[in-house]
């Protein structure tokens, strides 16, 4: 692979977040209010619009600015003294260097260097403006009407403040859901510095007079506030890489008590694969909403950066789920979030019907105010059938029952709403949506343009995808075998009935013989929709797929027009309909492409497993800092095409694009954990690419275990138990779910792992 390539999506816009704030800044470091895109936004709403620094009426030239971690930022900037007579400003420099961290607004320290051996004077200028907008209202140019209100004055012996206030309020009436709703959010600038600054409409100047070598140093503060109430800001100055503040100690003690994964570290793929993973680490914990922790072990995620910060109830159920060997903190914290969440009422204006679970919760003014229903929305199919299956994952892992417990009625009921609201008498799922604003497509694509039939027209509702009969079949699956260990009986034959029944259905109606694949969906009238897409990949997994159909469906999949090179595409590249850049219709999703890794072994589809898993990390290691961005391009990977194209507004850092390594990782070593019995599972495969994992702290139930994995030269995967802590059974077998091995291989591997040769 060529080693050159360095791909960032939104390349012309840098981003530094924590928590709700993201500050969005051009390649010079600046904002400037006709880049809709650029902002410090805090709860997904615009506060600073316009943010530069100049030196005599001019913004001096950049030497060099960079993120330095997720939270902060650093950028250097120089300019000739007004009496330099030199034509190069390098020899003769005055430094601007600013440091910036993040969370929950902003904490900006300026640093001015005289480098030259005369003494000099200058004007130094902070031109800022807010205007506390949301994202949409800045790219479309329209605007909800508020009050915003700027005072300046100062508040001590070389501090002053300026504050920003802003009011609205809505009286809405959308389809009889009635009321006023009222906004208000405010930053204050704190300002600390030895000059006193001159205050103009939109900017503070400092007069600044400086002998050689000397600095001037100022600190800048600003802090949000919503609906009256301060959000916290970084406490100490120049924090770029830790400081002592709490968002610090809550992610180091996160990052040290998650599984650690250590690869082979000499120069082959294996090392590259580490630094995937570790990022992943890094990303999952960057992306934590600190003001909605329960405890250090349940603490919520946001779905991306930057246009999601906010959040999304499948993305956070699908990221907890595919990092479960990890650490089960996102569980957690997702399962809580949406039983507490869980709809009890109808309201077609916010696609809500009892049971039903949120799928986002947005911030933003346009929200707040109810100009339209994302403050709380609810039109999706995923968010209620991924429940109870990482509720099962959750009970699997930990072993708790108390833990457990308190999802077991909203399991049900979100069970129950999607077969009182979306099973119909074609005897499969479909959706539609009864909102004016509401999301077209509730599947997991919910682009309104994603599902198309075979000559590439759009499919309209009532419609339902593959995926969701196999969302909903192994749903009732998962959660009627832990209803049996609840002591819930009947309903967990109740459910496991059904879930055979929706089988056998699916597999009579949704198989294409001719093609030797999935149909992408049900239309409205009851008839499949014939077009090749990445869908079936998600039914494999779920085993709802008849097992003799696997191995064509999985071979389809591998065939140029889907796999690209780089993962499975969401279209065929056959399809009149594809676009190697549109959302669902062309590119590569990391989340979905992580699920089919796991597919391939759970039906001992290992040569498969490997390739579309290496396409995975070698795509992660394309782009800067090794992070799968939220989707990227469908282009073909040949010599024409070294590397994709990218999908222009991908978030990045992003949850199920984070998380997809470690359910890739998971598959590889055939971990599946059964903490009720203390029991650990393994039926590791590693590729010649990777040939050594160590894992260190993998905790299953109350115990806990480092293993080392290596291949051997005859293509064998063995193991050893470093260090166990606990009591944990660890038996070489497939898991209870996979459908690779017969009684006797099971009983035979069982016997020798309990004697401790299985390794």
């Amino acid at each position: 692979m060529p080693t050159r390539i360095r791909l960032r999506p939104r390349r012309d816009t840098l981003h530094v977040s924590r928590g709700r704030t993201v500050f969005a800044c051009g390649s010079d470091g600046s904002i400037r209010p006709d880049r809709a895109r650029e902002g410090l936004f805090v709860y997904q709403t615009r506060t600073l619009s316009r943010y530069r620094w100049c030196i005599d009426g001019e913004q001096p030239q950049l030497s060099e600015q960079s993120a330095v971690e997720q939270h902060s930022w650093l950028g250097y900037y120089f300019q000739a003294p007004p009496e330099c007579k030199s034509a190069n400003p390098l020899q003769e420099t005055i430094e601007l260097r600013i440091s910036r961290v993040v969370g929950e607004g902003m904490h900006e320290d300026v640093d001015v260097t005289n480098h030259t051996q005369k003494s000099t004077s200058f004007t130094l200028t902070l031109e800022a403006d807010a205007d506390f907008a949301a994202r949409d209202e800045v790219e479309n140019g329209r605007r909800q009407k508020g009050e915003l209100r700027k005072e300046w004055h100062r508040i001590g012996d070389g501090e002053w403040q300026w504050s920003f206030d802003y009011h609205a309020q809505h009286q809405y009436d959308q389809q009889g859901d009635r009321g006023i709703a009222r906004l208000h959010r405010g930053l204050v600038l704190r300002l600390r510095c030895d000059s006193e600054p001159a205050k103009s409409d939109d900017s503070l100047s400092f007069r600044i007079q400086l002998n050689p070598h000397q600095t001037w140093k100022a600190c800048l503060v600003w802090q949000p506030y919503v609906e009256g109430k301060p959000l916290p800001v970084e406490p100490c100055c120049n924090a770029l890489v830790c400081s002592e503040s709490e968002w610090n100690r809550k992610t180091k003690t996160f990052l040290a008590g998650a599984t650690h994964i250590r690869t082979t570290e000499a120069g082959d793929f294996g090392a590259d694969v580490g630094r995937v993973l570790e990022r992943s680490r890094l990303d999952l914990a960057a992306l934590r909403l600190f003001d909605l922790d329960e405890g250090s072990d349940n603490w919520k995620l946001a779905a991306g950066i930057p246009t999601y910060l906010a959040l999304f109830g499948r993305d956070m159920l699908g990221a907890a789920w595919q990092a479960s060997m990890l650490s089960l903190d996102m569980s957690r914290g997702a399962l809580s979030l949406l039983a507490k969440t869980q709809t009890n009422e109808t309201n077609d204006w916010r696609d809500a019907q009892p049971g039903r679970m949120l799928h986002q919760s947005d911030t933003d003014p346009l929200s707040e105010l109810n100009f339209r229903p994302r403050s709380l929305y609810f039109g999706n199919f995923t968010s209620p059938v991924l429940f109870p299956i990482v509720a099962s994952q959750l009970w699997h892992w930990c072993g708790d029952k108390a833990m457990v417990q308190p999802y077991i009625k909203p399991a049900l009921n979100a069970l129950a709403w999607a077969d009182k609201y979306c099973l119909d008498d074609t005897g499969f799922y479909r959706y539609t949506t009864r909102s004016i604003q509401g999301v077209k497509n509730q599947a997991w694509k919910d682009s309104s343009d994603a599902i198309v039939y075979p000559d590439g027209s759009q499919v309209e509702n009532p419609l339902g995808t593959c995926e969701m009969q196999a969302f909903a079949y192994a749903a009732k699956l998962h959660f009627s075998e832990l209803l049996w260990w609840f002591g819930h009986a009947g309903e967990a034959r109740r459910l496991h009935r059904e879930a055979k029944e929706l089988k056998e259905r699916f597999n009579s109606f949704f198989w294409m013989e001719d093609v030797g694949y999935l149909a992408m969906a049900i239309d409205n009238h009851g008839q499949p929709v014939k077009s090749i897409s990445s869908d079936p990949g998600h039914c494999t997994l779920s085993g709802i797929v008849e097992a003799e159909f696997v191995p064509r469906i999985v071979s389809r999949m591998m065939r140029p027009d889907l796999f690209s090179g780089w993962g499975v595409r969401t279209l065929s590249s056959e399809h009149p309909a594809f676009n190697p850049f549109a959302y669902h219709r062309g590119t590569v999703w990391p989340v979905e492409n992580g699920s089919f890794v796991l597919a391939m072994a759970r039906y001992g589809l290992h040569p498969e497993m490997w390739r579309l898993a290496r396409a995975l990390f070698e795509a992660a290691t394309l782009f800067e800092y090794d992070r799968l961005p939220e989707v990227f391009g469908g282009h073909s990977r040949d010599q024409s095409h070294p590397f994709p194209g990218i999908y222009d507004r991908a978030d990045s850092p992003q949850a199920w694009s984070a998380s997809a390594p470690f359910l890739v990782l998971q598959a590889l070593l055939g971990i599946y954990a059964y903490a009720p019995m203390n029991v650990l599972f393994l039926d590791p495969w590693l590729p010649d690419w990777l040939p050594q994992v160590t894992i260190e702290g993998l905790r299953v139930g109350q115990a806990c275990v480092d293993l080392m994995f290596r291949r051997s030269e005859d293509g064998r995967t063995h193991y050893e138990v470093s260090e166990l802590r606990g009591d944990l059974h660890i038996l070489r077998q497939p898991s209870p779910w996979s459908i690779t091995a017969d009684w006797g291989e099971r009983v035979k591997d069982a016997v020798a792992s309990l004697l401790g040769t299985a390794g």
